[in-house]
């Protein structure tokens, strides 16, 4: 009778947790929408700006991350606190909220995975109430204030952010500007006692940053592309960056090299999805001088952050 008793009181906990996870999820988890729905905090964080409309990817002992986002729409509500990845989803389906119904009767009672879904290819679903960060089917709205409260992404960005982040991830959402962490200093050791002098080292010379033309540029079509060819700082920034890509190369292992230069390559076509999100220009649009000024700063500020990114690395 004992025993009994002692089995049955280790049944409790178990079904005090069962009947708790089914008082969080009401509406329980769907497995086909599910890539998992359980996972351990990892040491990786989401912070997302507001301010900056740029969602940054933290690790412990890289370089952090940034992308651009698209966020709540003036007259939204976006969350602001901390919140976690609660479930990934694979080609998700997209169910209009009862408010948004409300607003737009003529919304259907779903979207299933394709071309015309909201949420594009992937979503991460955060603990906020129909809130996530998930692709869209709008890439020129990334940069702007144009969602419902979720934080959209461009394609290639949310499918890299989806293989690298476990479910539990921490996400943090900030009005403000993002204070990502410095470079940890390096420690000091002393040096062991000698009888015989220590003779000083040579300075430090700073190598010049190597400036790598693009080779798109003689064949190069598309307006934002052009500009970066033809006005000189532009031109240098992106030089710079390629070379010390190109460099970044060299130094690595024979082995490492093709999966590296594979990767640099699809930032690249990132690096293009993002200015062609944020500082887009009609074609034929960029002879007018006001476009043009826009766009070129735009473009600036771009590859200035894409050249720190490429010395951090």
């Amino acid at each position: 009778m004992q025993r009994t008793a002692t089995f049955l009181w280790h049944l409790v906990p178990t079904a005090t947790l069962a009947i708790a996870l089914a008082l969080v999820s009401p509406g329980g988890v769907r497995a086909q929408d599910a890539d998992a729905t359980a996972g351990t905090t990892s040491a990786r964080q989401i912070v997302i700006s507001l301010t900056e409309r740029r969602l940054h990817l933290l690790e412990e002992g890289r370089p952090p991350r940034s992308f651009p986002v698209a966020i709540g729409r003036p007259g939204v509500a976006i969350p602001l606190g901390d919140s976690q990845v609660l479930r990934k989803r694979r080609n998700p389906t997209w169910r209009p909220t009862a408010n948004q119904r409300r607003e737009n009767p003529a919304l259907p009672a779903s979207v299933p995975p394709g071309p015309s879904n909201p949420l594009g290819k992937f979503a991460l679903d955060l603990g906020w109430t129909a809130i996530a960060i998930h692709g869209t089917n709008e890439p020129d709205s990334v940069g702007r204030r144009a969602s419902g409260g979720c934080f959209r992404m461009l394609p290639a960005d949310i499918a890299a952010l989806f293989e690298m982040v476990p479910v539990g991830t921490p996400v943090r959402v900030v009005s403000g500007p993002t204070v990502l962490p410095s470079p940890q200093p390096a420690v000091a050791v002393a040096a062991a006692a000698s009888p015989l002098p220590i003779p000083p080292s040579p300075p430090t010379v700073a190598l010049p940053l190597p400036i790598l033309p693009d080779p798109r540029c003689a064949t190069a079509g598309a307006p934002l592309r052009r500009m970066i060819c033809t006005v000189p700082d532009l031109a240098a920034l992106d030089g710079r960056a390629r070379g010390l890509h190109q460099r970044h190369l060299a130094a690595l292992p024979a082995e490492r090299r093709d999966a590296a230069a594979y990767a640099l390559l699809q930032e690249e076509r990132r690096f293009d999805d993002r200015i062609t999100a944020r500082c887009w220009v009609r074609r034929g649009m960029e002879e007018d001088p006001a476009v043009a000024a826009a766009a070129e700063a735009c473009l600036r500020d771009a590859l200035a952050v894409r050249l720190e990114e490429a010395k951090r690395r």
